[in-house]
C-alpha cells in the first residue's frame, strides 16, 4: 500500500513539473516587453535557449516598437548597433532552416525594415531559403516575399519573374486586395500585356469586396496604373472614390504619394484636391519634423496657391521682426530654430512673444525649450484674450507633439494651461466695457474657447447688457451666429435697440443684425416690427450690396420667412446674376460653392413659398450634380430606426428612407397613413443596396420618379431625425434651417415628424421597445 501511494505521489510531481516545463518561459518573457531594452535583455539573458521562433518573435517586436513610433522619434541605427542585435543576427543565420515558411518571409521583412545592409549574410541567406521554397508559399507569404525583393531592387530578377509566373497560375486563388496589390507593384516591370489586364479585372473585383477604410489598397492599384502606363479609366475612378472617402483620415505622407501619383499620370479630380486641400490645412499643425513639414507644403503649395504662405506665416504677422525671422530661415532652409529663439528671449512686449511663438509652434521644431516656456509664461498675464487663444492652441499642439507629457500629467504644459485658464477668466471678470469684451472675442474659436470660456463671455455680455447700443449691435449679432449660442436676453437688445435707432445704423449692417435672429429661429418682442424696420432701411440701397452679400441677406430673411419682393426680383433678374457669377469666380473655391449653395436654396424657398413672383426654377441641373456628388449611405441611427419602424408599421415596406423630394430635400423616412392611420406599403420594393465605395443604402424615390398617388383622406408623413447641429449650441432650441425645411416639407405636402437626437438618444429610451413605443406615439398620437 505504502510502495503505492509513493508510486502516486511521485507520478504527480512528475507530471506537474512536467506541466511547468512546458510552458515557454522564454516566449512569455518576450510578449511582455514595452521596449527594445526590454527584448535586448531577454535575449542577453537567454542565447542558449533561444530557439529560431524566439529570434523570430524577438525581430518582429524590434520591428513593431520602431512602426509605432513617428518617423522623426524612431531609433533605428542605435537598436541596429545594439550588441545583442548581432547575437540575433547570428542565431537566425544558425535556425534558419528550422524556420517555417511565413518566418523565413518576416523575419526577412524584419532585418530589411530595420536597415541591415542588402549585402548582409543574414539577408542574403533568407533570400536563398525562401527562393528554394518559393513553390510551396502560401499566396500571401508570396506577396510579402516580393515586397522584400523590391525593396532590395530585385524587380528585374530571375525570381521576381518566378514569382510573375506562380501569380499569373494563382491569380483566381488571390481573394484579399491586401495580397494582390504589392504583388501587381512588385513585379509590374514583367507583367504581360495579358496578365496587367488580369491584374485590371481582379484588381477591380477585390476592391469591391475590401474595407473602404484601407485606402492603400487603391492607392497601390493607382501605383500601378502609373508604372504600367496604361490608363485605365473606371478602375482608377473608383480608386480615387475610395481615397477620397479617406481624406479625413491620411496624414501628409499619403497624400504627398497621391498627389504625385495623380501628377504622373495627369488625373485630376476637383473633389479629392478640395478635400485634400482642407485637410492639409488641418495637419499644419501636426507637421513638427523638417521632412513632413516640407511635404506638407510642396503638396499645398500647388492646389492652395496663396494659401500656404498665409498657413506660414499663421494668421497676420504684422511686426517686422517675425516677417524677417521667417524670410531669412525660409531662404536659408535653416533647420536650426536658435535665432527665433534668440527673438523670443530679446522679446519683452506681449503681441512680439505671441506672434514668435505662433510662428514657431508652425515651424518644424521638435519641442519648445525652457527659455521658451519661460518667455511665454512671463507674458501671459500681460496677453488679451485672443493672445491667450493663440497660446492654449499652441500648447495644444506641443502637448499633442511631446511623447514626455503622456507620462507627467504634471507637466509643465500642464501648468501653462492652469495659467492660461486663471488669466483668461480674471480678464475676463475684469471688462467693464462690452465694446472691449467684443473687440477681443470676436475672433476666437477652438476647443479651448468653447469649454473654457464660452459661457462666461455670455454671462459677462449680459452684465453689461446696458451698453448694447447701435454702433455695436452688429459686431454683437455676428459673435451670436458664429457662436451658435441662443441667448434671448442679448437678441431682445438686439432688437430694441435696432428698432429705436435703425436710421443711425448703416444699411449693409442690417445683414449681421438680422442673422442671428434667422438662424437661430428666435422671434423677439415686436419681432415683425423689428424684421420690417431692417427691410425698409436696406430695400433703397440694394443695388449698392455686392451681389454675394445680397444673396445672403436674402436667404437669411428666407430663413425668417420673409420675402421682400424687391429683393426677390433683383437677386433673379438676368443682369445680377451675370454680376453674381462674374464676382464668384474671383472668390476662393470655398466661398464660391457657399455662395452658389444659398442661391439655390434661396431659388428653392422662392418658388415654394411665394409662388406669385413667378420665378422660375432654375437649379434642376445643380441639385442632380450635388446628388452625384453627396454622400448618399445611411447612417447607423437610420439603419436602427428604420428597423424598428418596420416592427413599428407591420413591414419594412411600410417605410422610405432617404427618398428625394421635388425640389431636392432629402426626407430621412417616408411613410403613408390612410384615413384610418393604417400603414399603406409601397409598391415597390425597398433594396438594401452596397454601393462601390461599401455604404449602405435603400433604393429610395427620386425627384424625376413619380411619387405614389395616395388613395383618399391619407396623409404623407415626412419623419426627420435631427442631430446637434439642428440645434443651438446651449439649447435644444431648432435652428432656423430645420424649421425653413420642415415648412417647405408642409407645402410639398407631407405632415413631419420630428426626432429630437437628444430624445432618441436619452436613459429613457435605452432599450428597443422603449424606442418602437416613442415612435409609435411619434406617428400615431402627434398625427392628426
Amino acid at each position: 500500500m505504502f510502495r503505492l501511494r509513493s508510486f502516486q505521489a511521485c507520478c504527480s510531481r512528475r507530471l506537474f513539473h512536467s506541466g511547468a516545463v512546458s510552458r515557454d518561459q522564454v516566449l512569455d518573457q518576450l510578449q511582455t516587453c514595452s521596449a527594445e531594452d526590454q527584448v535586448f535583455d531577454v535575449v542577453g539573458r537567454n542565447k542558449a535557449k533561444l530557439s529560431a521562433s524566439h529570434v523570430s518573435y524577438a525581430i518582429g517586436q524590434l520591428w513593431k516598437f520602431q512602426r509605432e513610433r513617428p518617423h522623426m522619434l524612431r531609433t533605428i541605427e542605435q537598436v541596429r548597433n545594439h550588441p545583442q542585435f548581432l547575437t540575433l543576427q547570428v542565431l537566425a543565420e544558425n535556425k534558419i532552416s528550422l524556420m517555417d515558411d511565413a518566418s523565413v518571409v518576416d523575419m526577412l521583412y524584419g532585418v530589411l525594415r530595420l536597415q541591415v545592409e542588402h549585402h548582409d549574410s543574414l539577408v542574403q541567406q533568407l533570400v536563398t531559403e525562401a527562393w528554394n521554397r518559393l513553390e510551396r508559399f502560401q499566396m500571401a507569404t508570396l506577396s510579402k516575399f516580393a515586397v522584400c525583393l523590391s525593396d532590395q531592387f530585385l524587380q528585374h530578377s530571375p525570381l521576381m519573374g518566378q514569382i510573375t509566373q506562380i501569380v499569373s497560375q494563382r491569380l483566381d486563388s488571390i481573394q484579399d486586395a491586401r495580397v494582390l496589390t504589392p504583388l501587381m507593384n512588385s513585379m509590374f516591370a514583367l507583367v504581360s500585356p495579358q496578365l496587367r489586364d488580369a491584374l485590371f479585372k481582379k484588381a477591380d473585383f477585390l476592391l469591391d469586396k475590401t474595407n473602404p477604410l484601407h485606402f492603400n489598397n487603391p492607392r497601390r492599384v493607382v501605383q500601378f496604373i502609373r508604372n504600367v502606363k496604361q490608363i485605365h479609366r473606371p478602375l482608377l475612378e473608383k480608386c480615387n472614390q475610395l481615397l477620397l472617402q479617406n481624406v479625413p483620415r491620411m496624414d501628409v505622407e499619403h497624400i504627398s504619394i497621391i498627389l504625385g501619383l495623380y501628377h504622373s499620370i495627369q488625373y485630376n479630380n476637383c473633389d479629392f484636391r478640395l478635400a485634400v486641400r482642407q485637410r492639409l490645412m488641418e495637419l499644419v499643425d501636426t507637421s513638427t519634423d523638417p521632412a513632413t513639414f516640407t511635404k506638407l507644403f510642396a503638396s499645398l503649395g500647388p492646389i492652395a496657391g496663396q494659401e500656404s504662405t498665409a498657413l506660414l506665416l499663421a494668421d497676420e504677422l504684422n511686426p517686422h521682426q517675425a516677417l524677417g525671422v521667417v524670410e531669412t530661415m525660409e531662404e536659408m532652409q535653416c533647420r536650426n530654430l536658435q535665432l527665433i529663439n534668440n527673438y523670443l528671449q530679446g522679446s519683452v512686449y506681449p503681441y512680439e512673444v505671441t506672434m514668435l511663438t505662433r510662428v514657431l509652434s508652425v515651424l518644424p521644431s521638435p519641442r519648445p525649450d525652457e527659455a521658451v516656456l519661460s518667455r511665454v509664461n512671463a507674458v501671459i498675464p500681460q496677453c488679451n484674450l485672443n493672445d491667450l487663444n493663440t497660446y492654449a492652441m499652441v500648447v495644444a499642439k506641443w502637448i499633442r507633439n511631446d511623447p514626455s507629457y503622456r507620462h507627467n500629467t504634471s507637466s509643465k504644459y500642464v501648468r501653462l494651461l492652469q495659467t492660461l485658464n486663471r488669466c483668461s477668466r480674471e480678464r475676463l471678470h475684469s471688462f467693464e466695457s462690452l465694446d472691449v469684451v467684443l473687440e477681443e472675442v470676436k475672433c476666437l474659436s477652438g476647443e479651448w474657447f468653447d469649454e473654457m470660456l464660452l459661457e462666461e463671455t455670455m454671462v459677462t455680455m449680459q452684465k453689461l447688457i446696458d451698453q448694447i447700443s447701435w454702433t455695436n449691435v452688429h459686431e454683437l449679432g455676428v459673435y451670436l451666429t458664429r457662436t451658435n449660442y441662443f441667448c434671448a436676453a442679448l437678441m431682445d437688445r438686439i432688437a430694441s435697440v435696432t428698432i429705436e435707432n435703425i436710421d443711425k445704423i448703416h444699411y449693409s449692417a442690417t445683414y449681421s443684425i438680422m442673422l442671428p435672429f434667422a438662424v437661430l429661429n428666435y422671434d423677439p418682442p415686436k419681432a415683425e416690427e423689428f424684421l420690417d424696420v431692417c427691410i425698409r432701411h436696406f430695400t433703397p440701397y440694394i443695388s449698392s450690396f455686392d451681389p454675394h452679400l445680397l444673396v445672403l441677406l436674402a436667404y437669411a430673411l428666407a430663413l425668417a420667412d420673409y420675402f421682400p419682393e424687391e429683393v426677390v426680383r433683383e437677386i433673379f433678374s438676368v443682369d445680377f446674376l451675370a454680376k453674381l457669377d462674374a464676382q464668384l469666380e474671383t472668390f476662393p473655391d470655398g466661398l464660391n460653392m457657399r455662395i452658389r449653395l444659398r442661391l439655390m436654396e434661396l431659388n428653392r424657398a422662392v418658388c415654394l413659398e411665394c409662388p406669385e413672383f413667378q420665378v422660375p426654377w432654375f437649379h434642376e441641373r445643380y441639385c442632380k450634380q450635388l446628388q452625384k456628388r453627396a454622400n448618399s449611405s445611411i447612417s447607423p441611427a437610420q439603419q436602427q430606426i428604420h428597423k424598428m419602424l418596420g416592427d413599428v408599421l407591420g413591414g419594412m415596406n411600410c417605410a422610405k428612407v432617404g427618398v428625394l423630394t421635388p425640389y431636392f430635400y432629402t426626407v430621412d423616412f417616408e411613410l403613408v397613413l390612410d384615413r384610418h392611420l393604417h400603414p399603406v406599403p409601397y409598391s415597390e420594393p425597398i433594396q438594401l443596396q452596397i454601393s462601390e465605395n461599401g455604404n449602405v443604402h435603400w433604393q429610395s424615390g427620386s425627384a424625376d420618379r413619380e411619387r405614389m398617388e395616395l388613395p383618399p383622406g391619407a396623409r404623407r408623413i415626412a419623419l426627420e431625425f435631427l442631430d446637434s447641429k439642428s440645434f443651438c449650441k446651449n439649447s435644444w432650441h431648432v435652428k432656423g434651417e430645420a424649421m425653413m425645411k420642415k415648412r417647405h416639407l408642409e407645402i410639398l405636402g407631407y405632415h413631419v415628424l420630428q426626432i429630437p437626437h437628444f430624445e432618441w438618444n436619452s436613459m429613457e429610451l435605452s432599450s428597443e421597445d422603449a424606442w418602437k413605443e416613442y415612435l409609435r406615439k411619434k406617428i400615431f398620437s402627434e398625427v392628426p
